[in-house]
């Protein structure tokens, strides 16, 4: 089939390369030229475990094509899969639907026939229906636009493998011939995959912009409840990983997303679950209101926490004290910085007058060019040196394999903050550390 992605952004990318990879024809589009040019050289213009490779293939194979011209993606393809960003509105709560606007108004004077678009972007719940009706009232006289909202569900880190075969679809249409008509269509586009077996569920339009935001609010929560009980561990002297260990046993919890530590950042969580506070105040829906509230100042909380568990290692006052910093994405396996909680600590660390050294496996480039005065180590032993307290932040699976006793070696002070609760606490204890964890009994030095 021939397709089109409207932004090549991180998910606009991913989505034009994978369907490529499915066999479609795909013409992708972005404003902005220099990245147009990057990607079209089959360079991509963030880091993500896969997707370069992928988009060189698949350019070599002919199957993908940028453009920065409306007119041709309007005469390219029937199927307009919308994938521009929502972020959220600076100094407010609310998402910004200037960039999904701004694409339906450069988008529909050029269809003709019989178009589809597919809405893939994060939205507040009512904004399909709106498009459509503002689609419908751009397009040249004979088209027939109809539209269709499917929310993506991707994971940093794994981007192409849940495009690709994500463990479900949700496709919302209107009920209409239109809509059964889109619903078609789309089932064509992803035959692959739904061939699988992977399940695919219609539903109203509603009903799928509120699947992303409330799956996300979901987790968001959860990550939330056991950082709160983390801190309840701490008041009490309990230990927070046998308490979620415990309780994750049972099946209607799962102790996947109970993992106490700095809580969740990035470019999704924390702008999704505001956006829908937003929404839900508008709506008079006070009880969404004041669960967001609270989640997202427990999250946020976390990052004071670990804070103060570095001050308090090194004697009560930062200042002067050299930190070395393990990760600052805000996830392993990106180099995405949007809202990192581990970037947000270094520069509360540097404000108390800390020197601050930082090691991330990838994105070190990205963090020096927007944070020049943090220091920047091509090694976790170059991070070390000298370090007065070290703390783990991101847990990239290569700093589960640091050697404590090497380590030992090069620093000032033999004292762990593991703000993730990811490392080997026995195997750096049994160094001669000083390991200090979030909701856990600290472990001191023998």
């Amino acid at each position: 089939m021939r397709v089109t992605a409207i932004g090549i952004g991180y998910l606009g990318l991913t989505h034009a390369v994978c369907m490529a990879d499915l066999g479609h024809q795909v013409l992708a589009i972005d404003v902005d030229e220099e990245k147009v040019a990057k990607v079209a050289r089959g360079e991509t213009p963030f880091f993500e475990p896969g997707l370069e490779p992928l988009l060189r293939k698949n350019l070599d194979a002919g199957r993908l094509r940028f453009t920065t011209s409306f007119a041709e993606i309007g005469e390219f393809g029937g199927v307009h899969f919308l994938c521009v960003g929502t972020p959220q509105k600076s100094g407010e709560t609310g998402a910004d639907l200037s960039y999904v606007y701004g694409a339906v108004n450069a988008l529909a004077p050029h269809l003709t026939g019989e178009a589809l678009i597919v809405g893939k972007s994060t939205v507040p719940v009512g904004t399909a229906r709106d498009l459509l009706a503002h689609a419908q009232a751009l397009v040249p006289a004979g088209t027939r636009v109809s539209l269709l909202w499917n929310p993506e569900f991707l994971r940093e880190g794994f981007a192409v493998q849940d495009t690709l075969t994500p463990d479900r679809f949700v496709f919302g249409v209107t009920a209409d011939e239109a809509g059964a008509r889109a619903d078609a269509v789309i089932r064509e586009v992803y035959a692959t995959p739904l061939s699988s077996g992977i399940p695919a569920i219609t539903m109203d339009l509603e009903t799928a912009e509120l699947v992303k935001v409330s799956a996300n609010s979901f987790l968001a929560t959860k990550i939330s409840f056991i950082n709160a009980m983390a801190e309840m561990c701490e008041a009490s002297g309990a230990d927070v990983i046998a308490l979620a260990n415990a309780i994750g046993i049972d099946k209607r919890i799962g102790r996947r997303f109970l993992s106490p530590g700095l809580g969740f950042g990035g470019g999704c969580l924390p702008k999704d679950i505001r956006a829908f506070r937003t929404t839900a105040a508008s709506k008079g829906v006070d009880s969404i209101v004041s669960l967001l509230s609270t989640v997202d100042d427990i999250n946020l909380g976390r990052r004071e926490r670990v804070t103060t568990l570095a001050r308090e290692a090194v004697g009560g006052d930062l200042a002067g004290k050299k930190v070395a910093v393990l990760g600052i994405a805000f996830k392993p396996n990106t180099d995405d910085l949007r809202d990192s909680p581990s970037l947000d600590i270094c520069m509360r660390l540097a404000a108390e007058g800390a020197i601050v050294s930082v090691h991330d496996p990838v994105a070190m480039p990205q963090a020096a060019r927007g944070y020049p005065d943090f220091r920047y180590a091509d090694s976790v032993h170059e991070a070390a040196r000298d370090a007065e307290v070290v703390l783990h932040l991101t847990e990239w699976a290569e700093y589960r394999a640091i050697d404590p006793a090497a380590v030992g070696q090069v620093v000032a002070q033999k004292i762990l903050v593991d703000g993730r609760s990811a490392l080997d606490a026995g195997a750096w204890h049994a160094a001669g550390w000083s390991v200090h964890r979030p909701g856990q009994p600290p472990m001191p030095a023998r």
